[in-house]
C-alpha cells in the first residue's frame, strides 16, 4: 500500500529532525520528491548541532569522489587519444623502423637541430636527454660504417654533480668507453648552487672525427631547408 502524502511528509520531517540531508531522505524513503518540496516541508524544523559539520564532511567526501572520477575519466580519454594517435601514425613509424632513407633523414634533422653549426671538420652533437643522445649515436652507427675509436664524449654538468658517476652513466648509455671521454666541463655559474633536479644528468656532447660525414649531413640539411624557400 502506498504511503499517503501526509504520512510521507511526517516521515520526511522525522528524518529531517534527526539531521538527515535531503539526499539521504530521498534515498531512505525511495522517493523522487524534488528537493525544493522537501525544503518547503522542513522549513521550520530545527536541525541538530552536528548537522553542519556533517554536511561539511559529506561535501569534502563528495568533492574527493568527484575529483577521483574526473581524474579517471581524463586518464581514459587520454589513453583513447594516444591509442588513436598510434594507429594513425603506424605507417609513419613502420617506415622509420624499416627504411634506411627515413632513418638517415632523422639523423640529418637531429644534427641540424642539435649539431655543430661551425666548420670544424668533425661532428659535434649535444643534448641532456639520454634517449635523444642514444638515438643520434645509434643512427650514426646504422647510417655509416663508423670507427668506434673516433667517438669522444664530454660531460657538461653543474658544480655539485658527481662527475665520475655521470661519466659512467653516459658511457653505459652511449656504449662509448670511458677512456674516450674528455675532461668534464663544469658550469662555473653553478658554483655554490644546489641542483634542484636530481634526475638531471648534465649534457652529453658527442664528437666524431669525420669531416666527410659532417659535411654530408650539413650539405643535405641545407638542401632540405632550401626546399621550403
Amino acid at each position: 500500500m502506498l504511503m499517503s502524502s501526509v504520512s510521507l511528509r511526517q516521515r520526511v520531517e522525522q528524518l529531517r529532525e534527526k539531521g538527515k540531508t535531503f539526499s539521504e531522505i530521498k534515498r531512505l524513503l525511495q522517493t523522487d520528491i524534488p528537493k525544493s518540496t522537501l525544503s518547503y516541508w522542513c522549513r521550520d524544523i530545527p536541525l541538530p548541532k552536528s548537522y553542519h559539520s556533517k554536511v561539511q564532511r559529506l561535501n569534502k567526501l563528495n568533492f574527493a569522489n568527484a575529483r577521483r572520477i574526473s581524474s579517471k575519466n581524463r586518464k581514459e580519454r587520454r589513453e583513447i587519444f594516444f591509442k588513436d594517435l598510434d594507429m594513425k601514425n603506424e605507417p609513419l613509424l613502420s617506415s622509420f623502423e624499416k627504411s634506411e632513407h627515413a632513418r638517415k633523414i632523422s639523423l640529418i634533422i637531429l644534427y641540424l637541430a642539435e649539431g655543430s653549426k661551425t666548420d670544424r671538420g668533425s661532428l659535434m652533437f649535444g643534448n641532456s636527454d639520454p634517449a635523444i643522445v642514444v638515438m643520434f649515436v645509434n643512427l650514426m652507427r646504422e647510417c655509416y660504417k663508423v670507427d668506434e675509436r673516433k667517438f669522444r664524449c664530454t660531460v657538461q654538468c653543474r658544480a655539485d654533480q658527481d662527475i665520475g658517476r655521470l661519466q659512467k652513466f653516459w658511457s653505459k648509455t652511449t656504449k662509448i668507453p670511458l677512456k674516450q671521454f674528455y675532461k668534464a666541463r663544469v658550469d662555473k655559474r653553478t658554483l655554490g648552487r644546489i641542483s634542484k633536479k636530481q634526475e638531471y644528468k648534465g649534457v652529453c656532447r658527442i664528437d666524431y672525427f669525420s669531416s666527410a660525414i659532417d659535411l654530408e649531413l650539413k650539405r643535405v640539411a641545407q638542401q632540405m631547408l632550401k626546399s621550403f624557400n
